[in-house]
């Protein structure tokens, strides 16, 4: 069982910046995918970004690509996700997410584990 918390989300004004982290439990943290999702009031779900078990392969969302960096300590059994230029749009809340797989995946499918979701609010 793996269990998720993430952390970091806040308000914050077009333009600015958040890091949101995502703690991991277990120990076999590091032979996992990592992901982040986001799901804005009265949308679906969507990708943001993932990164691979190794760190060695990285993938955006086109809408976050430039803007927004996904990372990894496995020492800390964290992921983190810079975000940068942040825009209204962005406004959603951020989930992460594990794949047993350890592969890079954008589909929800392929993720085992969820955590709860923090809320990022970006004001115009």
């Amino acid at each position: 069982q793996v269990q998720l918390v993430e952390s970091g989300g806040g308000l914050v004004q077009t333009g600015g910046s958040l890091r949101l982290s995502c703690a991991a439990s277990g120990r076999t943290f590091s032979k996992y995918a990592l992901g982040w999702f986001r799901q804005a009031p009265g949308e679906e779900r969507e990708f943001v970004a993932a990164i691979n078990w190794s760190a060695g392969s990285t993938y955006y969302a086109d809408a976050v690509k430039g803007r927004f960096t996904i990372s990894r300590d496995n020492a800390k059994n964290t992921v983190y996700l810079q975000m940068n230029s942040l825009k209204p749009e962005d406004t959603a809340v951020y989930y992460c997410a594990a794949n047993i797989l350890g592969t890079l995946r954008s589909g929800q499918g392929h993720y085992d584990y969820w955590g709860q979701g923090t809320q990022v609010t970006v004001s115009s």
